[in-house]
């Protein structure tokens, strides 16, 4: 007996994350590939739920209307970040904005500031080619205990490993447009948090290094940065506190204290 003619079979359900609603939303999806002169639009129609994410439409697209769209998403396998891109002209992560919570047409870009590959996927290399200079520690450190008494002054902890690399942050920074020089605010949280623990690492070298026009000093403090960054690591307040250490370190410098603090 077949599946379908016993009683006790499954009914069938449409599983899709985009079916089933009525509501269309049209997803104005930016386009590029190699060799083209310059990018375009193709409007795309979409059935969403309203759970539909950005990324549920896209892949929805890709599956149902076109398979030439590129994106790039690790979601399945737990590798967050990847899916980072530009919704309404803000940096987001699309598997976590609803297109429910968005307007008729739907705007979508790749993360700015980065080599375009196709479509809506970018050439990370720049990105990760800012961390080798300062020696980014990979390794996390434990969460505090819960019978763990945090330091005087100290009211919570910050893990500034939990960057997810998604490129959000550069995106959003209006140098990074102007001055590919720029270290770039990543990098330099992940320079702030080596310096307050190098795990063995030259933290003398690596503030040295952001001591720099185009480094630290660079950041024009618009927190663009901070305002979008997915997983709360802070790069603008990171860049303050590197600019207020590399200040004490110059003013002991000046009156002979010592720089290497």
């Amino acid at each position: 007996m077949t599946a379908a003619a016993s009683s006790d079979a499954v009914p069938s359900v449409d599983t899709h994350a985009t079916a089933g609603t009525g509501r269309r939303v049209r997803l104005h999806v930016s386009r590029f590939k190699q060799g083209d002169a310059k990018a375009r639009y193709q409007d795309y129609e979409v059935e969403i739920a309203p759970d539909t994410t950005v990324l549920d439409a896209l892949t929805a697209i890709r599956r149902d209307q076109d398979p030439t769209l590129i994106l790039r998403h690790s979601c399945f396998h737990a590798s967050c970040g990847t899916c980072g891109m530009r919704v309404d002209d803000h940096e987001v992560l699309a598997c976590v904005t609803k297109v429910s919570e968005l307007g008729a047409t739907v705007k979508v870009d790749p993360i700015a500031n980065q080599r375009r590959v196709a479509d809506l996927v970018t050439d990370m290399v720049d990105f990760y080619d800012r961390f080798r200079a300062i020696e980014r520690p990979l390794i996390r450190s434990s969460d505090a205990l819960a019978a763990a008494v945090e330091p005087p002054g100290v009211e919570d902890y910050t893990r500034f490993e939990s960057c997810i690399e998604c490129g959000l942050c550069l995106s959003a920074c209006p140098i990074e447009g102007s001055d590919a020089r720029y270290l770039g605010p990543a990098a330099l949280a992940a320079a702030e948090r080596t310096a307050a623990e190098p795990r063995g690492q030259d933290a003398f070298s690596i503030l040295r290094l952001v001591d720099d026009p185009q480094a630290a000093w660079r950041c024009h403090e618009a927190f663009e940065c901070t305002e979008v960054c997915p997983s709360n690591v802070d790069p603008a307040g990171a860049i303050m506190r590197l600019r207020r250490r590399l200040a004490t370190q110059r003013v002991k410098s000046m009156f002979g204290a010592g720089g290497r603090s």
